[in-house]
């Protein structure tokens, strides 16, 4: 008879898990601090947020981790770039505080592959459950994380210069990881009651 197989199944209950994702809760930039996860605490990162569904396995996205010196040179080319799209100055420095503070932001890139069978579209979301997968493990990880986008994500001169995008990519979210320096207040959460329909037959 052979030995009994103690190896819980993957698909065995985790309560602790399903009970983070009902409080999960992003970190908004000016609550995170300075520190940062060391390069080994973040692969295993990045490696839990590739866990996402791809079909055709066409991996339609990378990832592009940015540090201070990096995220100095965009500040300096949002300002740049701002006042070229006619931006007015408080917008700018809006857009500009939200990476005074960050020491840490991976890029999460929409990088669409030709594909007869999986539409751009669906590459794209592919590239979205990137972000949240992303989101997720570093918060899991006692990390602080806030997914950001804006028109950083997609003006082609700021990507080009910036970034070095090919002219089909852009950015699903810029994610800000970082210590936490203060825990933001909770906000209204979605009524699923509201915004479920149950379908019998």
């Amino acid at each position: 008879m052979p030995p009994m197989d103690n190896t819980i199944s993957p698909l065995a209950p985790k309560p602790d898990v399903l009970d983070f994702l009902l409080k999960r809760r992003s970190r908004p930039p000016r609550s995170l601090g300075t520190d940062t996860p060391d390069d080994a605490t973040l692969r295993r990162i990045l490696t839990a947020a590739l866990r996402v569904p791809d079909h055709g396995k066409l991996e339609p996205w990378r990832l592009i981790v940015l540090r201070r010196p990096a995220i100095e040179r965009l500040i300096s080319l949002t300002r740049t770039r701002g006042a070229e799209r006619g931006l007015g100055t408080e917008r700018i420095e809006r857009d500009i505080n939200s990476y005074t503070d960050a020491h840490l932001i991976v890029a999460v890139v929409s990088s669409p592959k030709p594909s007869e069978k999986v539409p751009e579209p669906e590459q794209q979301a592919s590239a979205a459950g990137v972000c949240l997968s992303l989101l997720n493990a570093t918060l899991a990880s006692g990390w602080g994380a806030v997914w950001l986008t804006g028109w950083r994500a997609t003006d082609r001169p700021y990507l080009s210069q910036g970034l070095e995008l090919y002219p089909h990519e852009t950015v699903a979210g810029y994610l800000h990881i970082g210590n936490e320096i203060r825990t933001p207040p909770e906000r209204p959460r979605p009524d699923v009651d509201a915004l479920t329909t149950w379908v019998e037959t």
